[in-house]
């Protein structure tokens, strides 16, 4: 199986572009004033877009973070996809969530900080919620062909759906619990320490990465 797609078109690039700008001027508003006290017009504002522009790609306020949130998952099928077929699976998971949560930069830490805020954001917020779990759950499907490949034919839909499902979890409820803390971005509670212990847990009895 192929998880590799066609190169994005310049529109598409230009689309994509323009949907992150919303969202980083969503979460940077989210997380000023929280969601009640912010209007889609004022994120377009930030964001520099007509209010048309906002609802072109966007159903509500909340729905606006979706880009910024999937990010990560979106770098962490690139890690893995990148492992050889037939490498250690549970290796290249734990691997890939250590990097993709990794704060070697302010850059990154800033990243890391900003969803912090929107997830303490969605505890008060059924919508921002929504979202949330919508992206993981997008996530996951997107994981599965990821982890079919790398597992090797013989493996059986229930354990990819499973190592999937765990993987995204792990990284899921690292991310909650560290929301809830004042942790540093680095250290034992950091999230990619926390991502790999949940990982290593949820995934320790699956015969598929063992």
């Amino acid at each position: 199986m192929d998880t590799r797609t066609r190169p994005l078109t310049l529109t598409e690039r230009r689309k994509q572009a323009t949907q992150l700008e919303i969202a980083h001027a969503a979460a940077e508003l989210f997380t000023a004033h929280g969601t009640d006290g912010t209007t889609a017009e004022a994120i377009a504002d930030r964001a520099g877009v007509a209010l048309r522009t906002f609802y072109r790609y966007f159903r509500s306020k909340q729905d606006a973070v979706g880009p910024l949130l999937a990010v990560g998952g979106d770098r962490w099928r690139a890690l893995l996809a990148a492992s050889e077929p037939g490498a250690d699976l549970a290796g290249a998971l734990r691997s890939a969530v250590a990097q993709v949560l990794d704060a070697p930069d302010e850059a990154a830490a800033a990243g890391l900080r900003q969803t912090r805020g929107l997830l303490r954001a969605a505890a008060d917020d059924p919508a921002l919620r929504a979202v949330w779990y919508r992206v993981n759950q997008e996530s996951e499907d997107k994981l599965r062909p990821v982890v079919a490949e790398l597992a090797g034919e013989d493996a059986g839909t229930l354990p990819v759906r499973l190592a999937a499902a765990a993987a995204t979890d792990a990284i899921r409820l690292a991310l909650e619990t560290w929301a809830e803390t004042d942790a540093d971005v680095r250290g034992p509670d950091s999230p990619a320490a926390l991502a790999t212990r949940c990982l290593r847990e949820l995934t320790g009895g699956m015969e598929l990465l063992t």
